[in-house]
């Protein structure tokens, strides 16, 4: 059974959404690695700074890689290059109707939902910052998690559903 097309036009917008923020934070990223004077759009004041969080240690491999891989480990990718596989993702995985491709997406939604309540935990209690882009990107993997979860109901459903004997 093909995912109601509400479904599919939900998705594209909040991968369309994630994709172009994490294109943004990859941008700013680069942008102040290159100008140290760089001012973001996002940069609203000290303590509500995307370019802070962005550039900190934890901008990186979510902050773990390097301690455990090293600084240069090909695994020590701005953050932003994991939201940007992981929306692209998001998206071509969608148009499949396979059980598979929706528990797949489920999987890596529950995935983005751990890295999201770290990087929050870091955001707030660590760094004493609030990053708009951040922030939105934490709504946007709830609401992929939300909406993929739904997805695979719908389709767990329909199996059962065409499972039963015909007449009862």
């Amino acid at each position: 059974m093909a995912s109601p097309g509400w479904e599919r036009a939900l998705r594209l917008v909040l991968c369309a959404l994630g994709l172009a923020l994490s294109v943004y934070a990859l941008h700013v990223e680069t942008s102040r690695e290159r100008d140290p004077g760089y001012r973001a759009m996002c940069d609203l004041s000290p303590s509500v700074s995307c370019s802070k969080v962005f550039t900190s240690r934890w901008g990186r491999g979510f902050g773990l890689v390097e301690d455990l891989l090293g600084k240069h480990s090909v695994f020590n990718q701005p953050n932003s290059l994991f939201g940007i596989v992981f929306y692209i993702l998001q998206t071509l995985l969608g148009f499949s109707p396979s059980t598979l491709a929706a528990v797949t997406l489920l999987g890596t939604s529950m995935v983005s939902i751990a890295g999201s309540l770290y990087l929050a935990y870091i955001l707030f209690f660590v760094l004493h910052d609030f990053c708009l882009v951040c922030v939105t990107t934490y709504l946007l993997n709830g609401a992929l998690l939300l909406l993929n979860y739904k997805r695979l109901v719908c389709l767990s459903g329909s199996g059962q559903r065409r499972a039963k004997p015909k007449g009862q």
